[in-house]
Formats: structure tokens, C-alpha cells, sequence
């Protein structure tokens, strides 16, 4: 499987993970907040360059890829995700550059479980949601181990790591979406050169 395969094989997962948390969020009301951007102004978010060769992609074909690797390759520390869009006078607002781009990490969280060591559903959310919607989250947090369904994060993660491996590990988020942006740009020089 070539890089571009291996990127439409995340594109299906996503899609798969997309009805699925369709059907989640219309059940219970948990999703995000409208404008919170609370979990991007995160530096240290785990993810995978897998995860970011949709995106890559699309900013090759959108012709900047190479600028945002050069923008990435330059930061001295880590910086919230390169394609989130802050509020100027307060950063935990905004929204996604690059929504339908966006990575595993950012589908999961909010529309997600993981199951704890005495095999219940624990959804994965944020404290604003808990705080935002205490009723809706008890509600929902009872109902995934009855009878709502809900993604399950680690099976998520195992049909991404499916698809490669060695592109499954984690980084900070914004050396994950570097790592997908170099592979991206490699493989469409040999790719031209052919």
C-alpha cells in the first residue's frame, strides 16, 4: 500500500467513526461546545502522522504544504495544532482550520469510551462538557453501559494502527502533522519524478 493508499484507508476509518458518533451524538447531546477550543490549545495532544495524511494531502493539493512544514520545522517549542484558529483574547476559543481534515484524536474526543479495568464504558470527554452538561453527561455516562452505543477508542486505534504501524506512533500533535506533511511532500517528489 503507497502513502496516498494508506491515506484513503484513514479516510475510510474516518468515515466509519463518523456515523458512528453521529448516531452517539444525536442520542445523548454530548458533542462539543460550539467555539470551544479548549482541547486544541493543547500542545502536548497525542497523535499520529497516520492520523494527519488526509490533511497533508489536502495541503499539498491546496498548495501549502510546504509552507506549514516550514512554519512547523521553525518552532522552537510546542505550539497549540498548527491548523486551529484561536480567539485573539482568549485561546481556549476558535475552531478547526481544517475541520473535515482533522485528526483521530480530535474525532474521538467527546464522541468516544474507553473501557476501565472493570470493563465499563468511561466516555472520553473534557471537564467543560462535564461541567456544561452534568445532566446529559450522568444521563449518558449510565446509558453507554446499558444500551447506547458509542465508539470505542481503542478499536479505533488498533484499525488505524492496521493500516500501518510504524505511522500509528504518537507525537505531539503538532510533530505528528510535520512527520505527515514531510512524508506527503517525499512522496510526491519521487511520485512527479516518475
Amino acid at each position: 500500500m503507497n502513502l496516498f493508499e494508506k491515506s484513503e484507508a484513514v479516510r475510510e476509518l474516518f468515515q466509519a467513526l463518523e456515523d458512528e458518533s453521529r448516531q452517539f451524538h444525536a442520542e445523548s447531546g454530548m458533542g462539543c461546545v460550539f467555539g470551544c477550543g479548549f482541547c486544541c490549545a493543547n500542545p502536548e495532544i497525542p497523535a499520529s502522522p497516520l492520523e494527519f495524511l488526509p490533511l497533508a494531502f489536502d495541503l499539498y493539493e491546496k498548495g501549502i504544504a510546504e509552507e506549514i512544514a516550514n512554519q512547523l520545522a521553525l518552532q522552537d517549542q510546542l505550539g497549540n495544532c498548527i491548523v486551529y484558529r484561536s480567539q485573539k483574547d482568549d485561546p481556549t476559543k476558535g475552531y478547526c482550520g481544517n475541520y473535515s481534515n482533522r485528526g483521530l484524536i480530535c474525532r474521538l474526543f467527546g464522541a468516544s469510551a474507553r473501557k476501565t479495568k472493570y470493563g465499563q464504558k468511561d466516555l472520553i470527554t473534557c471537564k467543560i462538557l462535564k461541567a456544561e452538561k452534568q445532566e446529559a453527561f450522568s444521563l449518558t455516562s449510565s446509558r453507554i453501559n446499558l444500551n447506547m452505543e458509542i465508539p470505542i477508542a481503542a478499536a479505533y486505534y488498533t484499525r488505524l494502527a492496521d493500516v500501518d504501524q510504524s505511522l500509528a506512533n504518537q507525537y505531539p500533535v503538532n510533530q505528528a502533522i510535520l512527520m505527515a506533511l514531510e512524508l506527503v511532500l517525499r512522496f510526491k517528489f519521487y511520485k512527479e519524478a516518475e
